[in-house]
């Protein structure tokens, strides 16, 4: 553990509430289960965290309905805004 380890906050048990709504508002939305969208964003976080360290308390991924290219109805849609503190050096 580092030092600015002691100094960081730790997420409040109000906003861990508040992330599980909402991925049950989006897994309503959507038809994707709670669960599923959990595990997408982990492997999200899994695979990004190869190449670059994550500020996983800002992490917001949601999969929501947006209108079709071609106009004929609504698809899913997955928009994510990942905060990157740094990248990492790969040899």
């Amino acid at each position: 553990m580092s030092l600015a380890d002691l100094f960081r906050r730790k997420p409040s048990s109000g906003n861990n509430a508040k992330s599980r709504l909402q991925l049950a508002l989006v897994a309503d939305r959507t038809g994707c289960s709670p669960e599923i969208m959990e595990k997408i964003k982990n492997d999200i976080i899994n695979v990004l965290s190869k190449y670059v360290e994550i500020d996983t308390e800002g992490l917001d991924i949601n999969i929501t309905q947006t209108q079709s290219e071609n106009g004929q109805g609504n698809v899913p849609a997955l928009y994510a805004n990942i905060p990157i503190k740094e990248l990492r050096r790969h040899e």
